[in-house]
């Protein structure tokens, strides 16, 4: 559920958009101004120079920008490739130490908007930082972020490209030869209490691409809470979880309640692929078809 609406403070975003021959001044930049998701008002007409990304999502997409030299902090979770692990790591996004971001003179946070970081946001722009805050949790926010994110980096063109490409792949997916019969998916987030993934959730989304059907997809939030009885009782095929999860789910008694533990169907998932809906989107959802049909086409 995305946060209430806020009185709009309105800000200047760092951000110019480049050309051959350099960044024009200010003043003959078109700016675009947008509502960001904590209802912050954005006027982007200069380039960015030193943006600290604490979204794994926007780290990504502003990598495959070309965008990497731009980008002088990110979180414990940017761990993509090896251009991600070489931007200093800042710590968690949620919650960030505002200290230490700071302490690398960004011009630009870019904040997963969730109430825990609207303090952190109001924090930076006190100190004179700019902000750009963005719910992403469906396939469609990457390429309603995108346009503001590149024209961030002066590379307007260049968010179509990226995105097009992305949405392509997922469509060729869609459009795919079912690998089997839907597989009833139980999706494990966390054990104490059990979360698991709803329909407002990107990975509801994935699932259904991959060939699956989410027990939980009746409710609307994105990770609710639900009790173990209630997995038992809608009995899916396959249990989906992490390493963690599912050796946590594999030792535990309770558990056992539900028979597809019992039977031994618990698919493990990489979740350093499938845990976020960026640029890698395509790449997650082949990867989870495998999973659920091993035998199928691919």
């Amino acid at each position: 559920m995305r946060p209430g609406p806020v009185a709009p403070l309105a800000f200047a975003l760092i951000v110019a958009v480049g050309s051959a021959c350099g960044p024009r001044p200010a003043a003959e930049v078109d700016a675009d101004p947008a509502v960001d998701d904590f209802g912050d008002t954005v006027a982007v007409d200069r380039v960015a120079a030193r943006i600290v990304s604490l979204n794994p999502v926007t780290t990504e997409f502003l990598l495959a920008l070309g965008a990497g030299d731009r980008l002088v902090g990110r979180t414990h979770w940017d761990l993509f490739n090896e251009a991600a692990r070489a931007i200093p790591d800042v710590g968690d996004g949620m919650q960030p130490n505002v200290e230490v971001v700071l302490g690398q003179r960004p011009d630009l946070v870019i904040l997963y908007a969730t109430e825990s970081n609207r303090a952190a946001a109001r924090q930076f722009r006190r100190a004179g930082v700019a902000t750009l805050a963005y719910r992403t949790d469906r396939i469609n926010d990457l390429p309603r972020v995108a346009p503001v994110l590149a024209a961030a980096v002066g590379r307007r063109g260049e968010s179509h490209r990226v995105t097009d490409t992305v949405l392509a792949r997922l469509d060729s997916l869609r459009r795919a030869p079912a690998a089997g019969a839907p597989v009833r998916a139980f999706w494990h987030v966390w054990d104490a209490p059990v979360l698991t993934i709803g329909k407002g959730s990107y990975l509801s989304e994935l699932l259904e691409l991959a060939g699956g059907v989410n027990v939980f997809a009746d409710l609307e939030a994105p990770s609710p809470q639900v009790t173990l009885e209630e997995v038992a009782r809608r009995d899916p095929d396959v249990v989906l979880a992490g390493p963690e999860g599912a050796r946590a789910i594999r030792g535990s008694a309770a558990w056992r309640a539900v028979r597809a533990v019992r039977e031994g169907r618990i698919v493990e998932i990489d979740t350093g692929i499938v845990g976020r809906p960026g640029i890698r989107m395509a790449e997650a959802a082949q990867f989870l078809r495998a999973r659920l049909h091993p035998e199928g086409p691919r």
